[in-house]
């Protein structure tokens, strides 16, 4: 994995040294051939092979600014706006210390303008090519290329929300090849696509057979000599051991340190939203689905008249929920099935294709021609924007369940409960349907501990390609 990270690092670094020189010749290209802004005076026309020195020389300035600011320390949680932030401050500094070359060399030819664009054109094409890389990337690891290998020790509670981490956040490029626990009945079975090894004495094996990067450790510190065990094991094995601390079980993003003169204070956050939090998400909600409602009418006025021609029945269904708190509400959603068709729900129960309490027909035979093309493009959904101006639902949130899933769900699903279900949410955008669901809860978790007004937009706008390719949506 090293070696990928360093290969990657250097070929990144090789495309940066091109397209600077690249960005460089358009610059001249727009200055002097375009004349985009300012026409040149032909008394003022120069050559390229003028500038062509001062290229490279910004070239291996840039690269220079560039490595000092660890712009090639490569690590998949690096994010985009990380590199882009380093790509603009460092580009910023390499123009002025040309420009300040300039300054003493006082060549005879000297464009500002040109720099300017250069600027621009050396941002937008370094930026551009990470994100080509990013997508490359993407592409191998989900054909396991480049990605870090990791056992993780304890399923616990701590266990698990290490998986729903790496679950809701495949761009780390970790691949869980299972976990272990001292407890070896916890060691079993599956938690979502994670696999259980078995007890902890069975790691050197696991080691070996799994071909193991990373070795990450959450049992509670009280077994101190047995994580020290696991951390001796695997320097024999020349396997990364990482130990989850006790202190640091819960989320950073739930820790607040206070100082009382030079004595660190630590508290810990609820995972509920805070009272700010509520509003901002509820402001959102609002306006959001206000301006929705008001755009989609047209629309859903077709669908409703589309259903009533298509087969006989009401336009809407209603359904009993549960919400924020364990509260139940009335969902509505647009029917796409035949009259009856709860109650046929038992005799199909056993073509369900999901795993857990949920139930799930890829191709239900209950729905109706209509049905098919609205839950597809996840039409059928479109009601519950009452449902989010009444406050029952939320935009973004976890999938709001039944109270018959509700009364299956095992102690740590009902976490999922603390905020109000939503429209979209983490676990549609990352597989909807074709995720378990463990890793369905795994990943609303992850979603309550790391809420933001930022999230829920990222979350909204990845779901609008989502729905319309209609993936994992049945």
């Amino acid at each position: 994995m090293k070696k990928f990270r360093q290969k990657v690092a250097f070929f990144t670094a090789l495309a940066d040294f091109l397209l600077i020189n690249v960005a460089f010749a358009l610059a001249y290209w727009v200055r002097y051939e375009l004349e985009w802004i300012k026409p040149v005076a032909e008394a003022h026309y120069v050559p390229y092979r003028f500038y062509f020195p001062f290229s490279l020389i910004l070239s291996f300035l840039l690269m220079l600014t560039y490595v000092v600011q660890k712009l090639y320390d490569y690590e998949p949680k690096k994010s985009f706006s990380d590199e882009f932030t380093t790509i603009f401050t460092g580009t910023a500094t390499g123009i002025l210390l040309l420009v300040a070359i300039f300054f003493f060399y006082r060549p005879l030819f000297y464009s500002r303008l040109l720099l300017i664009y250069a600027f621009a054109f050396i941002v937008f094409l370094l930026s551009l090519i990470r994100v080509l890389r990013n997508i490359v990337l993407g592409m191998l690891r989900k054909r396991g290329i480049g990605v870090t290998r990791v056992l993780i020790v304890g399923a616990g509670d701590i266990g698990r929300k290490v998986l729903r981490n790496l679950l809701a956040q495949p761009h780390l490029g970790y691949h869980v090849v299972g976990f272990v626990d001292d407890n070896p009945e916890k060691g079993q079975g599956y938690i979502g696509r994670f696999k259980g090894l078995g007890g902890i004495e069975k790691i050197p094996q696991i080691l070996q057979d799994e071909a193991v990067d990373e070795v990450i450790v959450t049992l509670p510190w009280m077994y101190h000599r047995k994580i020290l065990s696991i951390v001796e094991q695997c320097e024999r094995y020349n396997v990364k051991a990482k130990i989850v601390p006790d202190l640091f079980q819960i989320s950073l993003s739930q820790i607040e340190v206070d100082d009382l003169s030079g004595l660190p204070l630590i508290s810990i956050k609820p995972v509920a939203f805070r009272r700010w939090e509520k509003l901002v998400k509820r402001a959102m909600d609002l306006v959001i689905a206000s301006v929705a409602l008001i755009i989609f009418s047209p629309l859903m006025l077709i669908i409703a008249l589309a259903i009533k021609l298509d087969s006989p029945g009401p336009v809407f269904f209603k359904q009993v929920r549960v919400g924020k708190g364990g509260k139940e509400f009335v969902m509505y959603k647009f029917r796409s099935m035949r009259g009856g068709a709860e109650e046929e729900q038992e005799r199909l129960r056993e073509l369900s294709e999901v795993d857990g309490p949920i139930f799930k027909i890829k191709n239900d035979p209950r729905c109706t021609r209509v049905g098919r093309i609205i839950r597809r493009l996840s039409l059928d959904e479109l009601p519950q924007l009452y449902n989010v101006l009444k406050g029952e639902m939320s935009l973004v949130g976890p999938r709001p369940p039944l109270p018959s899933e509700v009364a299956q769900y095992k102690e740590w699903h009902k976490k999922r409960l603390a905020v109000s279900p939503g429209m979209t949410g983490l676990w549609q955008v990352s597989g909807r349907s074709l995720l378990s669901f463990d890793e369905m809860v795994l990943l609303d978790l992850y979603y309550i501990e790391n809420w933001s007004p930022l999230l829920d937009i990222k979350i909204l706008i990845r779901t609008i390609p989502k729905v319309l390719i209609g993936e994992g949506a049945y």
